[in-house]
């Protein structure tokens, strides 16, 4: 039986068969794959520089850190280098208005400084570290995103590619149904060829567009999913993710934001507190006294000496009558004329002594009972001892009571202690609080004498004070009795003094024949003094001696027992009859 297709049938199959290559064609054309990957790497740049924009902006904040630290270290060292050291003169210094004006500036910029460091640690604390841990977090979802994207960009790419395989195997068959179909029509208009030949020609047609059917609904089937799993892609998994990734840099650019209030906010939070550093600072400045402060430097520096009185007429008409006045000795010494020798040690001219005592002061120290300041000053200075003295006492008394509460804990409980261990110790405090208490009664006598306290002492008392001021002559050079000038001057020539300890020459004995000076009056020795000092005079108790020159405020009084015999003595251990009608009596014109 013989078998051949209808040649209708035939040209209705090319037709189908070329309908459908042309819709393969036209199905394959997707132009929007490369540009939402375009798109991806797009965003990956975009989202990579916003990080970077933090990663900046942190690092910012932490150099303006470690500035304001730098700063509050530079003020604290600045501050530290201007304060006053202990003990020394600096603090001594601090008595003044200004001073205590500029040392409460000093611990102002002091908590000044700390407010910076306030900054600096609220600055780390609240947006550095913040900042360092969210870049991180943001980092992970970022990666995050972007490995969902790229997953589902390579899931549509293999849909794409299981479509690209469909595609051609249903175009590879429906190529050689074509000619197959073409083959058997060739055969079968053949008279030639056998009908076997021919059917087998129309069998291998038949196969070949069945085979070309089969691709057909493979491709169709995988069609209809890729373009499902593409509709997922475009409109549904891309547009999330691109979400999420707005989302994600949406809320960088808010967390940037509120850390840069943050930075404004830490500022404004010490604001009020460096505001009460500045008003402290402004108020220090206002309590400056200007009069309070002129009138410490009268307190320190006030010397009690009373005003030189006017210089007397010296009437050199008559040479054997005139009379020299009390300021002579100063102007005699610089017209070169000299005071009357005295017999043996204190024969010698005053103002060498002086001088020779003054220097040996300078390189050796004072005297222990500051006799070589003004009656003022040394007040003051003993007020001081005597304080100093009294609070040492104090300590040693606290340290006592802190050994007997402990000796009787260690009796109650010889489990904690020997008592017997404290003893020493309590003896020695004991020697020291003693000493101290004689130490204060040496000072409080001279800060007596001082201040007219005590008019009449005691022969303990006159005793005790000679031993202090034959302790006080070796101690200082013999230094112990050493004053201003008769008159009250000070004198301070430093070129002269290391030539007071040459002997006397030959120009000191041309002043041996000096007229002597008058006596004004005439006094009583209350107390025995031994004149060791250069210059001074030895009397005994109950001596009367005659006065040749008043104390000048500096307490020592020029006395005469005879022709050769003159100096000076304590005014305190002398009891003056001025007489001014006394032959030779300074007459004041």
């Amino acid at each position: 039986m013989e078998f051949s297709l209808p040649k209708l049938d035939r040209v209705k199959q090319r037709t189908q068969l070329s309908r459908l290559n042309r819709g393969i064609v036209e199905q394959t054309d997707l132009p929007t794959r490369g540009r939402y990957q375009d798109q991806f790497d797009n965003l990956e740049k975009h989202t990579q520089w916003g990080i970077d924009v933090l990663e900046k902006y942190i690092k910012f904040v932490k150099e303006r850190t470690e500035i304001e630290i730098s700063y509050a270290k530079q003020l604290r060292n600045l501050s530290k280098k201007y304060q006053p050291k202990k003990n020394s003169k600096e603090e001594e210094e601090y008595k003044y208005t200004s001073c205590k004006a500029f040392l409460a500036t000093l611990n102002e910029m002091n908590d000044y400084a700390g407010q910076h460091e306030v900054i600096s640690e609220n600055m780390t604390c609240q947006i550095t570290a913040e900042l360092a841990r969210y870049v991180q977090e943001l980092k992970q979802e970022r990666k995050s995103h972007f490995h969902e994207g790229r997953k589902a960009q390579q899931h549509i790419e293999t849909c794409w590619k299981q479509l690209e395989a469909s595609k051609r195997r249903f175009e590879r068959d429906c190529k050689e149904a074509d000619r197959a179909q073409q083959y058997f029509e060739k055969m079968d208009a053949d008279i030639n060829v056998t009908k076997a030949d021919v059917e087998k020609a129309r069998s291998q047609a038949q196969l070949r567009h069945q085979m070309a059917e089969e691709s057909k609904g493979e491709y169709s089937s995988i069609l209809q999913k890729f373009n499902h799993e593409q509709h997922e892609h475009y409109y549904t998994h891309i547009p999330n993710i691109f979400q999420k990734i707005q989302d994600m840099e949406e809320r960088r650019i808010v967390r940037i934001g509120e850390s840069m209030k943050t930075f404004a906010e830490v500022d404004r939070q010490v604001i009020p507190i460096i505001g009460k550093c500045l008003d402290g600072i402004t108020k220090a400045a206002e309590s400056i006294d200007q009069q309070n402060d002129s009138q410490l430097v009268i307190e320190a520096f006030k010397s009690g000496f009373e005003p030189p009185g006017d210089i007397d007429f010296e009437d050199f008409t008559q040479p054997m009558k005139r009379t020299v006045s009390e300021s002579s000795l100063s102007n005699s010494r610089g017209d070169g004329k000299s005071e009357p020798k005295f017999g043996g040690k204190s024969k010698g001219k005053l103002w060498p002594f002086i001088k020779k005592n003054k220097l040996s002061l300078k390189l050796g120290g004072g005297p222990e009972d500051f006799s070589n300041l003004p009656p003022e000053q040394r007040r003051k200075k003993l007020q001081q001892k005597v304080d100093e003295l009294n609070r040492d006492i104090q300590k040693e008394m606290d340290q006592r009571d802190a050994l007997t509460k402990m000796k009787d804990v260690y009796i109650k409980n010889p489990q904690m202690g020997d008592p017997a261990s404290v003893d020493h110790r309590l003896a020695e405090l004991g020697q020291n609080m003693e000493k101290l208490r004689l130490e204060v009664q040496k000072f409080e006598g001279w800060l007596a004498e001082v201040e007219g306290r005590l008019p009449m002492r005691t022969e303990q008392t006159r005793r005790q004070s000679g031993l202090y001021e034959t302790q006080n002559t070796s101690a200082v050079n013999n230094c112990a009795q050493d004053r201003e000038s008769p008159d009250g001057s000070y004198t301070e020539e430093q070129s002269q003094e290391s030539e007071m300890k040459v002997p006397a020459t030959d120009f000191d004995d041309e002043f041996d024949d000096e007229e002597p000076l008058p006596t004004i009056g005439t006094c009583k020795a209350l107390y025995t003094f031994e004149g060791q000092n250069e210059g001074t005079i030895s009397v005994a108790e109950g001596e009367m001696l005659y006065v040749i020159e008043e104390d000048k405020g500096d307490g020592w009084t020029r006395i005469r027992r005879n022709e050769d015999e003159e100096g000076y003595v304590p005014t305190s251990y002398v009891e003056v009859y001025l007489d001014k009608n006394a032959k030779g009596a300074m007459t004041y014109i």
